[in-house]
């Protein structure tokens, strides 16, 4: 991901975040893909949260009531799934728990675009995190999905522009991962400008941002828009101390630097991000 731009400055401080997670250690129930179930979980660990992954009709509503915060992932769905998972949302909303939606493939099928359509209409969300491409689809502005992956990149004012749109249409906070993160909500848009190419050459490092963002929220339910930028900002950063270890990181080697990275992380890392809050 890109470096610091020459309006760049310390904007935010985000180590008290940390500090609470580590503290309370909040239970983060995951509904997610099978392909990314193992590493969310090991995310979750390593930032200092506990994960649940509940997906069954029987308890998906008792866990979702239990938990700090619920992941509704589209990763790998089902129509059983969609349907546990607006269970569980709902039962998430009654007992006053975040729920972060994470729209994998949305715009790809109409399984995945009914799915998410209906997770807002029945859902209160209180975070929604995609890469540009679910953004912008979602928003209504444009861009292209081919699978779960974006189709090329949009200008950096279109995806701001569909961030925002999306966050005052739904009244929840959009989190955008890409080159620069962003995470857009009613107090203006947070740029985060850390990262590095290698986590877009492994698998699943969008599901676990998602994860980030979850185990943060679980600690600051009143402040999404604050924890969102937290979480993606600690995701980032790890994502490129964990490139730049000794003799430099292959995909392999660089998902178990990823989780070394998220576990060593300090309150005062998150208080020096090289972010930027604008209106």
């Amino acid at each position: 991901m890109d470096g610091p731009g020459p309006a760049l400055a310390n904007a935010a401080r985000f180590g008290h975040l940390l500090d609470a997670l580590r503290r309370r250690r909040p239970l983060v129930h995951h509904m997610t893909s099978m392909v990314v179930a193992h590493v969310t979980a090991n995310v979750t660990l390593a930032l200092g949260a506990s994960p649940i992954m509940a997906a069954a009709a029987e308890e998906v509503e008792e866990v979702a009531a239990q938990a700090d915060a619920l992941v509704l992932n589209l990763g790998t769905l089902t129509p059983a799934a969609a349907d546990t998972m607006v269970a569980a949302g709902r039962a998430a909303n009654a007992a006053g728990r975040p729920v972060i939606l994470d729209p994998v493939g949305y715009g790809f099928t109409g399984l995945r675009t009914r799915t998410a359509q209906r997770i807002l209409s029945q859902v209160q969300v209180a975070v929604i995190r995609g890469n540009q491409a679910e953004i912008a689809l979602l928003a209504g502005t444009g861009g292209r999905v081919r699978g779960v992956d974006a189709a090329g990149s949009l200008e950096d004012a279109a995806v701001e522009d569909a961030a925002r749109r999306l966050a005052e249409r739904t009244g929840a906070v959009a989190a955008v991962t890409g080159p620069v993160d962003r995470v857009a909500g009613p107090q203006g848009i947070i740029r985060i400008h850390h990262g590095h190419p290698l986590m877009a050459a492994v698998t699943g490092t969008g599901c676990m941002a998602t994860t980030a963002v979850a185990a943060f929220t679980a600690c600051a339910p009143d402040r999404p828009w604050e924890a969102a930028a937290a979480g993606l900002g600690a995701f980032a950063l790890a994502g490129e101390r964990a490139a730049g270890g000794p003799g430099g990181a292959g995909p392999g080697s660089f998902q178990a630097a990823l989780l070394d990275a998220l576990y060593r992380l300090e309150p005062g890392d998150l208080d020096s991000l090289r972010v930027e809050v604008v209106s």
